[in-house]
């Protein structure tokens, strides 16, 4: 089994990668931009680093000398209020690991986690990997950024370049639209602020995301390769809306709030799967009923 280095190893995807990871029988080595405040199931050991500072990066890097590299570290809330955080961690960061990793030698694969936010608004159809890129907010454009720094070393390193669409699950930050939505419902809230209700999402279950993830680092066919990381399928916020009142028998009301209204929000989000499921055979093991239950009974 390998020994993979996984930044951002504390955040919402990087505690579900590390758990499987560990129960494949891999040995997990994180890095987290601050000391664990909680233990993290599967995990060997972790660092702490900084994405910003190069030479700490390489020392951590040159330590550890992983045999895989899951990058997952990255300013991921698209409304984070201070844009030179968004650019410095997910752009400058990424080369700054890059490098660390170059210099080391003797890495089998390097994962990075990029963004379908890159594709912006598309008003039909399924997005699949050849789709030309516009992202609309900073957020996304760090990400595309992300990916031609990423070609940089395309000739030195084994790099496989993921586009995950939304995904959720037990353990994601109340700042995201559906656990903030759970939140207000296991508190028993009878009225929920959120932003723009008519947006639809191809909304796929971490432990689905984090499967993917393990599979792409594990077939050395997917090196040089972009994959998009969804279920097929787009479900609008009030669809959402109306399953979590459905399974969790709770009424509440839903207001608008024009403050949580973004005026670069994408209104359609919807992948095409097939490109992965050609590559590995992985399909969806839950559908989003299965994860709200999931995030209602937690």
């Amino acid at each position: 089994m390998s020994r993979i280095l996984v930044t951002g190893v504390d955040g919402f995807t990087g505690r579900h990668l590390t758990a499987l990871l560990a129960e494949q029988g891999h040995e997990v080595i994180g890095i987290s931009h601050s000391a664990l405040t909680k233990p993290i199931k599967g995990l060997a050991a972790s660092h702490i680093g900084d994405l910003t500072d190069a030479h700490a990066l390489k020392d951590i890097v040159a330590m550890v000398r992983p045999d895989k590299v899951a990058h997952l570290a990255a300013i991921a809330f698209v409304s984070h209020g201070i844009v030179e955080d968004i650019y410095r961690t997910n752009i400058v960061g990424t080369r700054n690991l890059l490098e660390a990793i170059s210099a080391a030698g003797g890495v089998e694969a390097v994962l990075l986690a990029s963004s379908a936010n890159i594709y912006g608004n598309r008003v039909s159809g399924a997005i699949d990997e050849t789709v030309a890129p516009d992202p609309i907010n900073d957020y996304a454009v760090s990400k595309l950024a992300m990916e031609f720094v990423a070609r940089l070393y395309q000739d030195a390193l084994p790099i496989i370049i993921a586009r995950p669409f939304n995904y959720t699950g037990v353990g994601q930050a109340t700042n995201f639209v559906i656990p903030k939505i759970v939140d207000h419902v296991r508190h028993k809230a009878t009225t929920i602020e959120l932003g723009n209700l008519d947006v639809a999402r191809d909304f796929s279950d971490v432990r689905d995301v984090v499967m993917a993830y393990s599979m792409l680092l594990a077939d050395r066919a997917a090196i040089g390769q972009v994959f998009n990381i969804c279920s097929g399928e787009a479900h609008s916020l009030r669809d959402v809306i109306a399953r979590i009142r459905e399974i969790s028998g709770h009424e509440f009301t839903v207001t608008v709030n024009p403050s949580f209204v973004r005026h670069n929000e994408v209104k359609m989000l919807w992948g095409d799967r097939r490109k992965i499921e050609n590559m590995t055979g992985q399909r969806p093991t839950y559908i989003i009923g299965d994860t709200l239950r999931w995030m209602l009974d937690e």
